[in-house]
């Protein structure tokens, strides 16, 4: 299985509507893909319509009860696409996993062995503490959403420095797949400017796939529906449909077929 952390320490960037929209578009083009929710928030659940009754087992017991992962893992109304949903307890876990064995490696070994899917991902909190770093042991690879605005290079930076960390004392084999701009709005001149900094400034590590403000996203959590089936010929679903097939021509050669 092919671990894919979505990880930005800055929050409103968008990260939680690509999880949740480039997962769909993965498991629509074929690959059995698990989403794990890792945001105490739990928006990626609800925006995939996971309501309470389903969420008594999630990320939190994955994490600090060593539950089996086939125990928490909820289908989903999307075919080929479950998730383990997180719930509010997760706002505590942070405090409870400095105290136990393992803390850092906990997730990743939730993980070690599972085979009942070909692609994972991780949607993380907007902070750099325990939890993400339980997604970035467990990961192959991160994924960063980046949107298009001043502060973007400042927290990408902050960012980059942990994953070095993390690379030199925890997981030598975390690479990072790309960068992927979101909420860029062409009337704003301002973010044009930011992308042009970020792809001066990273090169080809930013996907040439860029994610537009577009209502219909912002519309489709609320009725618990991805995107992608809420409007699939929105421009925000069209963008990551094209984003979902440039990630896949990244992958290495031996996953690029689901």
């Amino acid at each position: 299985m092919l671990t894919i952390a979505i990880a930005n320490q800055k929050g409103g960037v968008g990260k939680t509507t690509t999880a949740i929209n480039i997962a769909t578009a993965m498991a629509a083009t074929g690959w059995r893909t698990l989403l794990i929710d890792m945001d105490p928030q739990g928006n990626a659940s609800t925006g995939l319509g996971i309501g309470n009754a389903a969420r008594a087992v999630s990320s939190y017991d994955l994490l600090v009860d060593e539950v089996p992962l086939a125990s928490a893992i909820v289908p989903t109304s999307i075919p080929r696409l479950e998730i383990v949903p997180a719930t509010v307890d997760l706002s505590g876990a942070e405090v409870e996993l400095v105290a136990l064995e393992g803390r850092t490696h906990r997730l990743a070994r939730a993980l070690a062995g599972h085979s009942g899917h070909e692609l994972c991902f991780i949607d993380c909190p907007p902070s750099l503490g325990l939890l993400t770093l339980n997604a970035l042991c467990a990961a192959n690879t991160l994924l960063v959403p980046l949107q298009c605005e001043f502060f973007a290079l400042e927290g990408l930076s902050q960012l980059l420095q942990t994953v070095d960390q993390v690379q030199q004392r925890f997981n030598p084999d975390l690479g990072i797949i790309g960068v992927a701009l979101t909420m860029h709005d062409r009337r704003n001149r301002l973010t044009d400017q930011v992308s042009e900094d970020v792809r001066e400034c990273l090169g080809k590590l930013v996907f040439e796939t860029v994610i537009p403000r577009n209502v219909r996203l912002s519309e489709a959590p609320s009725h618990g529906l991805p995107a992608l089936v809420y409007d699939q010929h929105c421009s925000g679903s069209r963008a990551y449909m094209a984003l979902a097939r440039e990630l896949i021509g990244r992958f290495p050669a031996e996953r690029q077929a689901a």
